[in-house]
């Protein structure tokens, strides 16, 4: 009885924060050949009530989850779902998907060279998280390096620099909600970093789970770049979440992957910070379907069981058959 009236407060609290996309523009909806599921939107809503009746310490709280949903079971129509999909979050190393595609646009373009290093630097960032070799890259994307604070008027053009990924992503549609053009740091920025931080909005980097999955999904079809940038995204994002684990909290074993069965397959990117815990993952179920989740928590990171939880209800009822 107690769970039941757990679960129906929960889904209470989901309607009224209006957990759901529909009243907002749906970054997917509007700028891909994605379209609104009712059906996929009912498996997030109860998924996400589900795991706000769970027992968290501290409780979790319905605006400290978001979710967005994608199924390529018709890669010429996907459909998608989500709650609090358009709330922009901080979106720690998640945002290094975005570099990476930039590296890559730019990389097409010949903008900048395809060599070594900078394979090398791809690789770190997206198989490792170092935030080094992240450094490094938005160094090449934006002509811009950290040092030394700068005059006002040398800021405001570092910052105009600073912001090219910004500009590419917003050009194709993406939200202008989100962000892409700090550095993320261990112990903190320093200098030009820090000047800009005071002078200049936004001052962190944002991310939407629907941006997110919007993302995502152009690489699971080929079309972020193009089809062999795409691949190439996605070969770095593999993850064996079978294999032994020598890190709880690394990028197979920590986050969607502990909701997997196995047999299926996992392409993703993690976010962890004191107050985040993040995971954007393409799944490939053994029957060959094929799902995005993206989920973003906050001031839960570390719930090591609360990613797993939303992505074993989704996948659970976007499995089983339907009903009759």
């Amino acid at each position: 009885m107690r769970n039941a009236i757990e679960l129906v407060m929960a889904a209470i609290a989901l309607a009224c924060l209006g957990m759901t996309s529909m009243a907002a523009e749906p970054d997917l909806a509007g700028h891909t050949s994605a379209s609104h599921s009712l059906a996929l939107q009912r498996s997030v809503d109860q998924a996400v009530a589900k795991t706000l009746a769970r027992t968290w310490n501290p409780p979790l709280q319905a605006q400290q989850l978001a979710v967005t949903a994608v199924d390529l079971s018709e890669p010429r129509k996907p459909t998608f779902a989500s709650a609090r999909g358009t709330e922009p979050v901080y979106p720690a190393s998640v945002i290094k998907l975005f570099y990476q595609a930039a590296v890559h646009r730019w990389m097409e373009d010949r903008k900048i060279q395809d060599t070594t290093e900078v394979r090398r630097a791809l690789r770190d960032m997206i198989v490792e998280s170092y935030n080094e070799p992240t450094h490094y890259l938005i160094d090449l994307l934006t002509g811009t390096t950290s040092g030394p604070e700068l005059p006002e008027a040398d800021l405001k053009s570092w910052w105009e620099r600073r912001n090219a990924v910004n500009r590419w992503f917003h050009s194709m549609g993406y939200p202008s909600a989100i962000n892409a053009s700090k550095k993320p740091w261990c112990e903190g920025p320093y200098g030009r970093e820090s000047q800009a931080i005071a002078a200049f909005e936004p001052r962190r980097n944002f991310l939407t789970t629907e941006a997110t999955a919007r993302l995502m999904l152009e690489m699971a079809l080929g079309q972020c770049v193009n089809p062999d940038r795409s691949r190439q995204m996605l070969e770095l994002m593999a993850r064996d979440f079978t294999a032994p684990a020598t890190d709880p909290e690394d990028q197979a074993h920590g986050y969607t992957g502990l909701a997997l069965k196995p047999g299926t397959k996992l392409w993703s990117k993690c976010g962890l910070t004191s107050q985040t815990r993040h995971d954007a993952a393409l799944v490939e179920l053994p029957s060959g379907k094929r799902i995005i989740l993206v989920i973003f928590t906050t001031d839960h990171a570390t719930e090591r069981d609360l990613i797993p939880t939303v992505a074993r209800e989704i996948l659970s009822s976007i499995s089983s058959p339907p009903e009759r």
